[in-house]
C-alpha cells in the first residue's frame, strides 16, 4: 500500500486535472455553459476536501486490515468521483447530434 502522502498527492493531482480541464473549457468557450462548469469546479473542490479529511482521519487505527480497506475505499471513491466529474464535463463539451 502506498503511503498517506502519496495518496494525498494522487487526490490533488486527479482533482486538479478536472479543475484544469474546466478552466481550459471556460477560456475557450467563455459564453457557453459557464454556470455548469463552475458547478463542476465546486464539486471537485468539495470532493477533494472530503477525501483529504477522510485520509487524515482513518477508521480502525489499531487494526492494519481495517486501515488498508479504509484507504482502498478512499482510492475507489477518488476514481469514481473523478470519473463522474470528467463525464459531466464531457457531456457539456460534446457537440449536440442533429436528428435525421
Amino acid at each position: 500500500m502506498s503511503n498517506v502522502r502519496d495518496l494525498k498527492k494522487d487526490i490533488d493531482y486527479m482533482l486538479y486535472e478536472v479543475i484544469s480541464d474546466c478552466f481550459t473549457y471556460r477560456e475557450m468557450h467563455p459564453d457557453n455553459k459557464a454556470d455548469e462548469v463552475s458547478a463542476i469546479i465546486n464539486d471537485a473542490v468539495e470532493l477533494r476536501n472530503d477525501l483529504i479529511a477522510r485520509v487524515n482521519n482513518p477508521d480502525g487505527k489499531d487494526n492494519p486490515k481495517i486501515v488498508k480497506a479504509y484507504y482502498q475505499s478512499v482510492k475507489k471513491d477518488l476514481m469514481d468521483g473523478a470519473d463522474k466529474l470528467f463525464t459531466r464535463l464531457s457531456a457539456i463539451t460534446a457537440p449536440k447530434k442533429k436528428k435525421s
